[in-house]
């Protein structure tokens, strides 16, 4: 279904329409509706605090565990963070670092990242493991996503093997340029392929929701505002 009346022109346009517009709910029913039924990253990532909003472009990055650096022939290996500094170094304005594939038993994520990656305009961090530095991170508002607080380090657990790389996290798929937006409620993934029906969709459902529930605090019913609108 090809849609009309697309309401941003740029991604800067979008995205400010998403933080003021939006939310994941409504975002994932519309995919549903599509047939795109497994786009919600697993409920173990959340923000670090509730009030944290990410939207923005994946840059995916591949993380693997390693035991040691003794024998290994490969020269990423034997770099102290395999290519996470390049990786992190790479983010453009409006990505997300989204990072999985190794064991959630170590720090994925801090503070000097969240430094770096707010210098370079990134949107936030979506990692299939934990973070730390958790005050500094919240001092710099940074919005990040993980599953908790943890401080054990990566550097001798694990390294980044590759970034711009489609990944798979818990049955989701998540390819580079893919439209990350995560909330209190959880994270999804839009993809690039769909993502102009997605939004327009969700637009026009959100809007529409809210006159639902102007309705409802009127003293319509729940039965006779879903026959009417078509929305609960």
């Amino acid at each position: 279904m090809q849609t009309t009346n697309i309401l941003w022109k740029t991604d800067h346009e979008l995205f400010h329409i998403v933080k003021h517009e939006l939310y994941t709910a409504v975002v994932g029913d519309i995919m549903d509706k599509l047939g795109y039924l497994h786009q919600f990253l697993p409920p173990q990532i959340k923000p670090l605090r509730q009030d944290m909003f990410v939207v923005g472009r994946a840059m995916t990055v591949l993380e693997a565990d390693v035991f040691g650096e003794e024998g290994n022939c490969n020269p990423v290996l034997k770099k102290p963070f395999g290519l996470m500094l390049e990786a992190l170094d790479d983010l453009k304005t409006n990505e997300v670092y989204v990072c999985s594939g190794s064991s959630p038993t170590y720090a994925l994520w801090g503070e000097l990242m969240s430094t770096r990656a707010m210098k370079l305009g990134a949107a936030g961090a979506v990692v299939d493991g934990y973070s730390r530095d958790t005050n500094g991170i919240l001092e710099l508002s940074f919005p990040t996503f993980s599953y908790g607080r943890y401080a054990q380090d990566q550097a001798p657990r694990g390294k980044v093997i590759d970034f711009r790389v489609p990944l798979e996290i818990r049955g989701v798929k998540v390819n580079p340029g893919d439209i990350i937006i995560g909330d209190s409620d959880g994270v999804c993934v839009v993809p690039a392929a769909i993502e102009e029906e997605v939004f327009a969709r969700a637009i026009e459902k959100a809007r529409g929701e809210k006159m639902v529930q102007k309705k409802i605090q009127e003293g319509m019913s729940a039965k006779e505002a879903f026959e009417t609108y078509g929305i609960m």
